[in-house]
């Protein structure tokens, strides 16, 4: 450090020196006899600034145009042999659209900040909610309730005022895709819904944009870049749709927060390499990221598929067609990340509300409440009095359930009606078909704890 900082001032110096220098050939009419005597750049600092008070200026090198500020920022970058003026410029001229700002967005949008990316257009249409807090590190609790644009905008510019930020408080339709994603150099998808993936995926390929795409839920992790150097698209590799059974959100089996700050930071990576032709992008290639082992392997993906939909020889999907498609069908999945809809699967005679499950408690009528939710959610919050088998688990605790369902009466045993409870009332109806089976008078809690929140207790501790 002591060597690099006496050759910093050496430099210096001697930038000074030739400063001088130039003044003075300038004064005497010989500048032409003397053309390279410019041709280094630096900042002359407090020591040339002693002897040559008047000569204090910074001169840039090889034409570029960073600031003396911009220089101070970027410096650590600038250093780089592999990045360098080059490359800062090429960031300072790009814009990135990132399209989500959760747990993905939130590091994206951080360090596509911080690194100088010239423009950035945030997309999101939901707000800041407390349980966002503990992976989307973008925001903060005192803007909860807050657009999740405006408390992303606003602390991109906190860590950077220079930078250009487009604020897109809606969700990315089929209908407004290509005329938001054409504005931009390269895009990111942070969205946690696969109608959305194909979506951003087919606008890219229409729109020739290379897409960054990341994923994170539970402890695992996947990264790739979509339609870049002749790489395969989205639809390459998934022609068709996973069932809705397959699509898990983080709003249903949970994430670790850190999982997706290490995955959108790797997004950001890959948008700095792609924007500078630094490097060598993740195209073709798919990162796997296993947090438990903290393990990372590579697979190999499979080129462009020639048949494809979206970026075949013969495309089915373009700028006439894309803004016409309905992906919320074809992929049976909302273009949003709100949970599915609650299916009716019994009837009227075969549920109660939530209130009217309340009179039954306040009321003291015998019965057994059975909360099919999984164990570990059981732990977190339940109801007094309540018995915990899990969906799954019904077949083999048929006998248990039974049991556990009976009492003994002066006119003998008899069985009590039996009062099924989940988290947003779609398993708890299928129990009640399960339970009916078994010969019990089962009925369901319609809606389930999502329900009792909104209609019997805002305090119980729904997530």
């Amino acid at each position: 450090m002591a060597d690099l900082s006496a050759e910093l001032h050496k430099l210096r110096v001697e930038n000074a020196l030739l400063k001088k220098q130039v003044s003075l050939l300038t004064a005497n009419g010989n500048l032409s006899q003397n053309p390279t005597a410019i041709s280094s750049g630096g900042y002359a600092g407090d020591a040339a600034a002693s002897a040559f008070p008047e000569e204090v200026q910074w001169i840039a090198g090889a034409g570029h145009s960073l600031s003396g500020l911009e220089i101070r920022r970027y410096s650590r970058q600038l250093l780089l042999p592999s990045f360098g003026v080059e490359a800062q410029q090429k960031l300072a001229k790009a814009s990135v659209l990132v399209v989500g700002a959760g747990g993905l967005g939130s590091p994206v949008l951080l360090y596509l900040a911080a690194s100088g990316v010239g423009c950035l257009g945030i997309m999101d249409p939901d707000s800041v909610e407390l349980h966002n807090l503990h992976r989307q590190v973008i925001h903060s609790e005192a803007l909860v309730g807050e657009l999740k644009v405006k408390s992303a905008a606003a602390t991109c510019l906190a860590i950077n005022s220079s930078l250009r930020v487009q604020e897109y408080a809606f969700a990315l339709e089929a209908a407004n895709a290509l005329e938001v994603i054409s504005d931009y150099d390269i895009v990111v998808d942070a969205s946690d819904n696969v109608a959305t993936r194909y979506l951003i995926s087919d606008a890219c390929i229409v729109a020739n944009k290379p897409l960054v795409s990341g994923a994170a839920l539970g402890m695992d992790g996947q990264l790739t870049v979509y339609n870049h150097a002749q790489g395969p698209c989205y639809r390459c590799l998934f022609p068709t749709p996973p069932s809705q059974s397959a699509c898990q959100r983080c709003a249903d089996a949970g994430v670790l927060g850190v999982v997706p700050g290490i995955v959108g930071t790797f997004q950001a990576l890959e948008v700095i390499k792609i924007l500078t032709g630094v490097g060598e992008p993740f195209s073709e290639r798919m990162l796997v990221f296993d947090a438990l082992s903290t393990r990372i392997r590579t697979v190999n993906l499979r080129g462009r598929n020639p048949e494809c939909a979206a970026c075949g020889d013969n495309p089915q999907v373009d700028r006439r067609t894309l803004p016409e498609f309905d992906y919320e069908a074809f992929t049976s999945s909302p273009l949003c990340d709100a949970p599915p809809p609650r299916q009716q699967i019994v009837g009227e005679d075969q549920s109660i509300t939530c209130r009217g499950y309340k009179e039954v408690r306040e009321a003291h009528e015998a019965h057994l409440l059975l909360d099919v939710r999984e164990q570990h959610e059981y732990a977190i919050a339940a109801l007094p009095s309540s018995l915990n088998i899990p969906f799954s688990l019904l077949p083999q605790q048929r006998d248990a359930i039974v049991a556990a369902a009976e009492v003994t009466t002066s006119l003998g045993v008899k069985s009590l009606p039996v009062y099924v409870i989940c988290r947003r009332g779609n398993d708890s109806q299928a129990a009640v078909n399960e339970l009916r089976s078994f010969g019990l008078s089962a009925y369901d809690i319609t809606g389930g704890f999502q329900s009792w929140v909104q209609d019997v207790d805002p305090n119980f501790p729904f997530f």
